[in-house]
């Protein structure tokens, strides 16, 4: 998830970090530590979240940077020596240790009200407050389509990626997973939304997405990251790409103009979130909850939206996002939840049980592709 360019570092983020290490010599305790990303990621959630939060509450806090996964969290929960108070986990990660018992359970009632009173239930974007997670930011699966003329009308519903006679061309996605592709398939094939996963969970279910993408076979083409989904369509090798939200942003911003102004289609946008959990059992985990309900307030939220294409996980942020400080573009208009009237939660948990199963059946099929 955070795999998008980095852009030059800013005089700001050089303020920030200054600032945080004047913090963690003045002070001795307490302490906190926060696990991140690297990054234009880790930089934003730095200036946004928790320099903020080491003024607001004396503290002296740290940062450690990882890279994803449940290894380490398991290794420190299982010794009781922990190096992290709080982590930021995508959320196919933070519903693996929920799972596995490793973080501590959230109390919804004690999340700050969003504003104008909001309570916080209400607030955030449905998925966004889990058993052991709350979540900071939200990411989409989107399809993404190259600047070329298709007639009077432009592609604008996630039917239309299937529909090879209005709009011609090759459509790319990616080969690695069967994740987001099924749900496209069968969204697009007119299954409810709150089905999906019902459908899924039956061998009918699976074969008619796969029926859904036999229909669109000989045009599809693969991929296996999003570089090389974005040199398809600069090079005109795909009119459309299914790719995450944020990938789209870096075209049209941190890349060679060949590669610029991307449209996109919203519709039936596939989201995930990336959200905070404490470590079960950590002896600090007052202060660390007081991190999570800080770094997501409102305006906290909105900050960190005006760094990364990564929409705010609480509905009362988007309307406080502004200008990216470095870029100076508007960011509103490439994040999901900007266009969320038809956004679909993808179900991590479901893909925890069901995707060993799934993914049999999609090599199978992607064996008849070749």
């Amino acid at each position: 998830m955070k795999r998008a360019s980095v852009a030059a570092l800013p005089a700001i983020f050089v303020m920030a970090f200054l600032a945080l290490g004047y913090l963690w010599t003045a002070r001795r305790a307490p302490v906190l530590t926060v696990a991140t990303w690297s990054g234009t990621y880790g930089h934003a959630q730095t200036t946004a979240q928790i320099v903020p939060f080491a003024r607001a509450s004396g503290a002296d806090v740290r940062l450690a940077v990882y890279d994803g996964g449940t290894d380490e969290l398991a290794r420190q929960v299982a010794s009781r020596k922990y190096d992290w108070d709080v982590a930021d986990l995508e959320l196919p990660d933070a519903v693996a240790a929920c799972d596995a018992g490793l973080l501590e359970p959230v109390d919804a009632a004690t999340l700050p009200a969003g504003a104008g009173g909001m309570p916080a239930a209400d607030d955030f974007v449905p998925g966004a407050i889990g058993r052991c997670w709350v979540a900071s930011v939200v990411y989409s699966q989107v399809v993404a389509v190259a600047p070329v003329f298709f007639g009077d009308t432009a592609p604008a519903k996630l039917a239309d990626f299937f529909d090879v006679k209005r709009f011609v061309g090759k459509r790319a996605l990616n080969r690695s997973s069967a994740k987001f592709t099924l749900e496209m398939a069968l969204l697009a094939d007119g299954a409810a939304p709150e089905e999906i996963y019902a459908v899924l969970s039956t061998p009918q279910g699976v074969a008619r997405a796969l029926a859904k993408l036999d229909t669109i076979r000989g045009d599809l083409v693969w991929y296996s990251n999003v570089d090389e989904a974005k040199r398809m369509l600069a090079e005109n090798r795909a009119v459309f790409a299914a790719m995450p939200n944020w990938a789209v942003f870096d075209a049209d911003n941190r890349t060679p103009a060949a590669l610029r102004k991307l449209n996109i289609i919203w519709d039936r946008q596939l989201y995930e979130l990336e959200a905070f959990g404490i470590p079960r059992g950590d002896p600090r985990r007052k202060l660390a909850s007081d991190f999570v309900r800080f770094a997501t307030r409102t305006d906290n939220l909105a900050v960190m939206a005006s760094w990364v294409p990564y929409g705010p996980a609480r509905r009362s942020a988007g309307r406080r996002v502004g200008l990216n400080p470095d870029l100076r573009i508007a960011m509103a208009p490439y994040l999901p939840t900007s266009h969320f009237e038809t956004a679909f939660a993808v179900d991590d948990e479901w893909w925890r049980r069901h995707g060993a199963g799934i993914d049999a059946l999609w090599q199978a099929w992607l064996a008849k592709s070749r």
